[in-house]
């Protein structure tokens, strides 16, 4: 059986630690000040899509030297697995106000791509934003099915299930300050690559 309490460290659930909380923060340093530059005088809404983004939202916003908007988008793929199920479900009653805006989407990472191109043609069609850009935590260039290109991209990563800074594995790990793998023991049998 899967023990999935989190202990008082959680460290003990780790293989080990991609990128460290200081690592991740010098690079949102670097993306904000791309986007600061590429979006000036430009009216710029950021749109998070929930829950993975939250963490790199916050970070990066607040490295943003610019007046933005927020929205946020709820949307399911990996539905508690370590893959993406190749359906993307939208959770919400309404789609945000974007038309004629520069929108920049936040996703803490492309996988395969499937998500990003449910949104953006989403958006796309039925916000009518003046343009849209997308920023990503984590890059991972492996399984890519969509032909989705990242503008803004933190890291690349190997075809590895990380946790940590908002990415999670069954709603927990999200609140770790850095990234890592879990532990096989920790990973349900039928979720195990």
């Amino acid at each position: 059986m899967l023990a999935m309490s989190i202990p008082g460290d959680s460290h003990d659930h780790l293989d080990r630690v991609l990128f460290e909380e200081a690592t991740i923060l010098a690079r949102l340093d670097e993306l904000a000040a791309g986007i600061t530059a590429d979006y000036q005088g430009k009216s710029l809404t950021v749109v998070a899509v929930l829950h993975g983004s939250l963490m790199m939202m916050a970070d990066l916003l607040r490295r943003i030297r610019l007046p933005l908007k927020m929205e946020c988008l709820s949307v399911e793929s990996y539905h508690g697995g370590v893959e993406s199920s190749g359906s993307v479900k939208f959770n919400m009653t309404r789609m945000p106000e974007l038309s004629g805006e520069h929108v920049l989407i936040v996703d803490d990472i492309l996988d395969s791509g499937r998500t990003l191109e449910a949104i953006i043609g989403k958006l796309s069609g039925v916000c009518r934003p003046q343009s849209i850009r997308v920023a990503v935590l984590l890059d991972k260039q492996t399984g890519r099915e969509a032909s989705i290109e990242p503008d803004y991209v933190g890291f690349e990563i190997d075809d590895l299930f990380v946790v940590g800074y908002g990415l999670d594995y069954q709603g927990r790990y999200r609140n770790l300050p850095f990234i890592g793998t879990l532990k096989p023991e920790h990973i349900l049998p039928e979720h195990r690559k």
